[in-house]
């Protein structure tokens, strides 16, 4: 009999690998199942397996293999000496303030006088603009740093330079294929001919690096903003971006900063063990706020604060705005939502275009990834005015956007990002076209298999072999999160052992046994699986491991991903 699915996932399980299984766990004494998830993530060795797990700070890359970083620590010594101003022109999203603040802390302690300035978001949008040469007059400064921004800013570095103003850009996004901009330093892994050999920083962690060649090592006090950038901008958290993550989480926590102590206080953490969890969807969002509904002055003025009473305040206002745009987030996911629903013609398109008069652009992203997230679509999202759209994308694995936007650039006034989230702008005129070029580039790149979402599964265990102590190991393996996911493992044909449950908060609880063993298993937000299948029945679970200790010993506890009903036993 062919198993009826409950969802059109489709389950990918890892090749497991009984060699390096056995060398991983002979060489550092770890459990088979653990030395599999590490080959997972592409660690072969002991070596490579004792330095993921150490995520030690020794083992960061020598920040001069960085393209330019000579010349960026030369212009700024020089400007040490003279005496000049600094203008830090950064990004309105965590990343950019987190990169900002780093930045202003670095050079602050060599004495050089540093004025910031965040675009705002509604009135300049995205980087660097036609204002630049103002904004670093008006500070009287001669030498201005782009952070996480400026890497296809062309015609604003050649605007600099006509005014005698020196630009160093410090950027993680892709370079335009115009070229580099003309500058005294560009910083950015991702050129062609930048030697690093971790091409995945955030502009916080550049950041880090830029600390790490003036200080000769990273500063221990930066690491709670460079651990919390790293996290909400959601980069691969492997290699230098797990040693700062790793390191950085309890710098949060203990952290001296008074507006950062405000907003964990506010948020209602403070004093608890953070995780990635924390920094992306609790703290991130509230910083974010500020740039998406009003203005991020405000964060940034939170964290240069040293007053504790107008941190405070501060913090209580990103929290209001927090609030503030998830009413008005909820309103457009709503109606972007209705409208695939309601289009046979939406729902057949490779990717989900969508525009309307009044979005607010603050939010658009966020809805853009829900539109692609339940319909597995790239999704496009444009809040329209007269004349033209201002967009934010999200993609699925297998379309890389960058490459498709560039594939449309000739209908399109500007655009820019990474291969699974870019921003751009289109003319009201051209926003039609613009959907059937890109659908008909999408139809090419894409199959009909890279439309169903795929859930990566570590490896199949039974469910005898799980235990405590294998879920503190697997426990170690954190900080999770992008290019680190949370270990998911699947156990085929157990057998339900209790009547599906549907708690508070439509979490799911029930009870499985391979016949050997009994675990509990709960999915939060899944208790519409529960008319799918009863006691007794035969299911495949695809969980997560977690450990219940709630009022009682530790036990083994499985987060349900998804579940594929065998067959009856009746």
């Amino acid at each position: 009999m062919t198993p009826a699915l409950i969802t059109q996932k489709k389950w990918r399980v890892c090749s497991p690998s009984p060699e390096t299984q056995t060398l991983l766990h002979e060489t550092l004494g770890i459990h088979r199942i653990a030395a599999q998830v590490l080959l997972n993530r592409g660690i072969t060795d002991a070596a490579q397996a004792r330095a993921f797990l150490d995520a030690d700070a020794q083992s960061l890359h020598d920040p001069f293999l960085l393209k330019d970083m000579d010349r960026a620590i030369e212009r700024v010594r020089q400007a040490q000496r003279n005496g000049e101003t600094v203008v830090v022109f950064g990004d309105y999203d965590v990343d950019g303030i987190t990169a900002s603040v780093v930045l202003r802390q670095v050079l602050e302690r060599f004495g050089i006088k540093v004025v910031n300035h965040i675009p705002d978001r509604m009135g300049e949008g995205y980087g660097l603009n036609d204002q630049v040469v103002e904004v670093a007059r008006t500070a009287q400064a001669g030498l201005m740093i782009s952070i996480d921004c400026g890497i296809t800013a062309l015609n604003e570095a050649r605007l600099l330079n006509d005014h005698g103003i020196d630009l160093i850009i410090i950027d993680h996004h892709e370079p335009s294929d115009q070229g580099i901009p003309e500058a005294v330093a560009v910083i950015d892994p991702k050129r062609a001919d930048c030697p690093y050999p971790f091409k995945h920083l955030a502009a916080v962690g550049l950041a880090a690096k830029f600390a790490q060649a003036m200080f000769g090592e990273v500063p221990r006090d930066i690491l709670d903003f460079v651990a919390l950038g790293t996290i909400a901008d959601v980069v691969p958290l492997h290699g230098e971006n797990r040693i700062f993550v790793k390191q950085g989480l309890p710098c949060i926590e203990t952290t001296r900063n008074k507006g950062l102590q405000a907003l964990l206080d506010v948020a209602r953490i403070k004093g608890k063990s953070l995780r990635p969890y924390h920094a992306g969807f609790v703290i991130g969002p509230r910083i974010n706020a500020a740039g998406r509904m009003d203005s991020a002055r405000r964060a940034l003025d939170l964290f240069l604060s040293d007053d504790e009473v107008k941190a405070l305040h501060l913090a209580q206002d990103l929290d209001q705005i927090n609030t503030q745009r998830q009413q008005m987030q909820q309103k457009i996911i709503r109606e972007a939502l209705d409208m695939v629903q309601q289009s046979h013609h939406l729902q057949e398109q490779s990717v989900i275009v969508l525009a309307k008069e009044g979005w607010h652009i603050g939010v658009l992203g966020i809805v853009a990834s829900r539109i692609a997230e339940t319909f597995y679509r790239p999704a496009i999202v444009a809040s329209l005015d007269d004349e033209r759209g201002i967009a934010s994308a999200r993609s699925i694995e297998n379309f890389h956007l960058h490459e498709a936007l560039n594939h449309c650039a000739g209908d399109l006034e500007e655009f820019g990002g990474h291969k699974l989230a870019a921003g751009l702008k289109v003319s009201r005129d051209n926003l039609e076209r613009f959907t059937d070029r890109i659908n008909a580039y999408a139809r090419q790149a894409l199959q009909d298999e890279d439309l169903t979402p795929i859930l990566n599964i570590d490896c199949a265990v039974p469910l005898s072999q799980l235990d405590v102590d294998l879920v503190r190991l697997i426990d170690s393996f954190e900080p999770y999160g992008e290019g680190n996911r949370t270990p998911i493992f699947c156990s085929y044909n157990v057998q339900v052992k209790s009547r599906p449950a549907v708690l508070a908060r439509n979490t799911l609880k029930f009870w499985v046994s391979d016949g050997r063993q009994t675990w509990s298993v709960v999915g939060f937000g899944m208790g519409n699986y529960a008319q799918h299948f009863n006691l007794g029945d035969m299911v495949d679970v695809a969980y997560e491991l977690a450990i219940d200790d709630w009022n009682k010993a530790p036990t083994v506890q499985l987060k349900l991903k998804d579940l594929r009903l065998k067959r009856s036993s009746g």
